[in-house]
């Protein structure tokens, strides 16, 4: 399914058609069930989130706009914050986990593999091309879904440095991308 089919979908989406919301989501679901199991490593509340995820698609389809981006982009960014929402969630209601057992697993999961190989291949090289650090706290953030805060302490810095580190990668990732 081409970029435009997509953006068609979520169009029609937004209009209230059932038919292309379930084409959407015959699609798209494993994708978005992969980064979802990937940020929370429990298959039942992965599935909890990307069914939460696509309630949110349908309600907000409407607010897609077509700008150049990838529709794709959108529909990852709101199962990724659903899931991580979720995480943190749990990891708050969780408040006597040892740091043994809220260390995040580093291993490929099913999102990796879901990505197309030259989607994975085009991101990994340009992640590449940021420092090493830079590279690995992008990583952490969005797709292991550790806070801004976390990241921060774990490279010794303060909170506004790591946010401006964040934001100027995620710059040179979108220039790196987009050529």
């Amino acid at each position: 399914m081409t970029r435009d089919d997509i953006e068609t979908l979520i169009a029609r989406s937004a209009l209230g058609d059932r038919a292309a919301f379930s084409a959407l989501y015959v699609e798209t679901s494993a994708k978005l069930f992969g980064i979802c199991l990937r940020v929370l490593h429990d298959r039942a509340e992965a599935e909890e989130a990307a069914q939460e995820a696509y309630v949110k698609i349908w309600r907000y389809a409407d607010r897609y706009r077509a700008n150049g981006l990838s529709p794709m982009t959108w529909l990852i960014t709101i199962a990724r914050n659903t899931a991580i929402d979720r995480a943190r969630k749990r990891r708050e209601a969780q408040p006597g986990l040892d740091a043994a057992e809220a260390m995040v697993d580093a291993t490929p999961g099913p999102e990796a593999q879901a990505i197309s190989a030259s989607e994975q291949g085009r991101l990994s090289a340009c992640l590449g091309e940021l420092d090493a650090g830079h590279s690995d706290a992008v990583r952490r953030a969005y797709l292991d879904g550790e806070t801004y805060a976390e990241l921060a302490a774990r490279a010794g810095v303060p909170l506004n440095t790591m946010r401006t580190r964040l934001r100027r990668s995620l710059i040179k990732l979108k220039e790196c991308l987009t050529r």
